[in-house]
């Protein structure tokens, strides 16, 4: 009965794992259906383009732009992932989030970036590329990119809310700053628990990887033949 018992848990573990690998090519499969079928997802205006007018309006919609926003979104997932891999690895959302902030007060006091979606959607390629790498930087460097693309992705996000009163504005960067950290540190406890639960432990996330990949080029593939 022990011996039974022991030889049906690798399996099980095998099976969890590859179910977690299958659903991530789901999710990627129906990334790529929403890219083909829903280009105005990319365009990134909650509330119909409207200013937000109060508190609540202002929070709602600084929640659903990084989410409405698919590059965003899946930037902010592949930090989560990547962060999973490394001890320090907190620190690459914290700062992520912190310079997307920078990029938000830099769009409020009018300066500009060049290409802002180009860098966004590099961002994306890049840190699918990062995380597929069987070696990978220290959580340092990471970090440090992380920030520079932090910068462009706030910048988009002030596109949202220029014009509008102080209070639906500080509301605003409250509701997409708590859901970016969320989304990621989310990430990061889903990669952490794939890392204990598979027998080639860095497997599962380099997929995650080739498939952030795929969604990068799809985003910039649209920029250059849009």
């Amino acid at each position: 009965m022990l011996s039974l018992s022991t030889a049906i848990r690798p399996k099980a573990r095998g099976a969890r794992s590859s179910l977690v690998v299958h659903s991530l090519w789901a999710i990627t499969l129906a990334g790529f259906g929403l890219l083909l079928f829903a280009p105005n997802a990319l365009a990134h205006h909650p509330l119909a383009g409207r200013l937000p007018a109060n508190f609540f309006e202002g929070f709602m919609s600084g929640v659903a732009h990084p989410v409405i926003g698919v590059d965003h979104f899946v930037f902010v997932i592949a930090v989560g992932l990547i962060s999973a891999l490394m001890r320090q690895g907190v620190m690459i959302p914290i700062a992520f989030v912190i310079a997307g902030l920078a990029g938000t007060g830099m769009h409020l006091q009018r300066l500009d970036l060049p290409a802002p979606e180009f860098f966004i959607s590099a961002s994306v390629l890049l840190f699918g590329v990062l995380l597929a790498l069987k070696r990978h930087p220290n959580w340092q460097i990471v970090a440090g990119l992380a920030a520079v693309a932090g910068i462009f992705h706030g910048y988009a996000y002030g596109e949202a809310i220029v014009g509008a009163d102080m209070t639906p504005m500080v509301a605003y960067l409250s509701g997409f700053t708590v859901i970016q950290l969320g989304v990621a540190l989310g990430a990061r406890a889903i990669g952490r628990r794939m890392l204990k639960g598979h027998q080639m432990p860095e497997l599962p996330l380099r997929f995650s990887g080739f498939a952030i990949c795929g969604f990068g080029a799809a985003f910039l593939s649209a920029l250059i033949l849009g």
